[in-house]
């Protein structure tokens, strides 16, 4: 039996400890996305700036805070800033709240780099920002509720990586990282094997497991509770067939509860325990949860909620950059 839920969750889910820019991959990833920003927004040049002739003179300036939140994405704009030649000495670190007034960054360079670079640098800001105060949020409502149960992000990213880290900086798990990352099997997945579901999650389990590799974890969709016991079941046999008698778990195998109302995913875990299945798995709640309806999936007995709207619809922290 395994002892400790909580540490097989972080160690398969909460996967942000590795993304930040002295890792090569998620340098890679903030190079190539910030680029992108920078040369569709420069295109051929700041007009208004040369217009105005601010080109050449040395100016500074100061990104400030004016709502409550999460300072997140501070080491990825000083990056971003010296790609341009401009100094940036940080007032607040990743990860620290950050209150109305406060001062995250100083900045001074050329005016018009200063200019160039605003915009882009002060979304990157905002957007991880908010995502790191919105995860902080949850998470801390839900540690007051169930202290067992750790929200999570999905792959619902637009910003890739960059929407990763934001989830760390708050507090919560990062989920896989990309498809590369583990192994996630949906209904998709389901629908193009033999038979039905339950028949079908069967299979799915079978070959996902014995090909698991170097996975963080493997996952299995589920959207009733005939297959959650089918797989919970099958799981238990290809792991017992593996590991004769007590062993550590090689990697997580979890149950994702899609789309089910809370008070089903709770009948689920009830029954998974009654048959002496839910200590081979962990439990993820996912799907239409909301702020109308946390606290019911929070006592409903899973490991873990995963939210998409943490990073598909998050709503930007609101910060300034004033220039001088």
């Amino acid at each position: 039996m395994r002892q400790d839920r909580e540490s097989e969750v972080k160690r398969g889910l909460f996967r942000g400890a590795a993304l930040h820019l002295g890792n090569a991959e998620y340098l890679r990833a903030v190079q190539a996305f910030t680029g992108e920003l920078l040369s569709s927004d420069l295109g051929r040049g700041d007009l208004t700036s040369q217009a105005l002739g601010l080109d050449g003179e040395r100016g500074c300036g100061r990104v400030l805070a004016k709502a409550c939140g999460v300072a997140a994405g501070v080491a990825e704009f000083s990056w971003l800033l010296s790609q341009g030649g401009l100094r940036v000495k940080e007032r607040k670190r990743d990860g620290e709240s950050i209150a109305p007034g406060d001062v995250l960054a100083e900045i001074e360079g050329k005016r018009s780099v200063l200019l160039e670079y605003e915009r882009v640098g002060l979304n990157l800001l905002q957007r991880m920002s908010g995502i790191a105060t919105a995860a902080r949020g949850l998470q801390e409502r839900l540690l007051r509720r169930n202290p067992a149960t750790f929200v999570v992000g999905t792959r619902k990213t637009p910003w890739g990586l960059l929407d990763k880290r934001a989830l760390h900086l708050g507090g919560v798990g990062t989920h896989r990282l990309g498809l590369w990352d583990a192994i996630l099997i949906k209904n998709n997945h389901l629908s193009l094997l033999p038979g039905g579901e339950e028949e079908a999650v069967c299979i799915a389990v079978r070959r996902a497991w014995a090909s698991r590799g170097s996975a963080a974890f493997v996952e299995l969709e589920v959207r009733n509770r005939e297959s959650a016991l089918a797989a919970a079941r099958t799981f238990r046999e290809v792991r017992d067939e593996e590991y004769q008698g007590p062993a550590p778990q090689p990697c997580p195998f979890i149950l994702m509860l899609d789309n089910l109302p809370a008070a089903e995913v709770r009948s689920i875990v009830d029954t998974l325990r009654s048959q002496d299945l839910l200590e081979y798995v962990l439990i993820e709640s996912s799907g239409n949860i909301s702020d109308a309806n946390f606290e019911a999936y929070a006592d409903c007995g899973a490991d873990a909620i995963s939210i998409g709207a943490l990073t598909h619809s998050v709503r930007a922290l609101d910060l300034s950059l004033a220039l001088a």
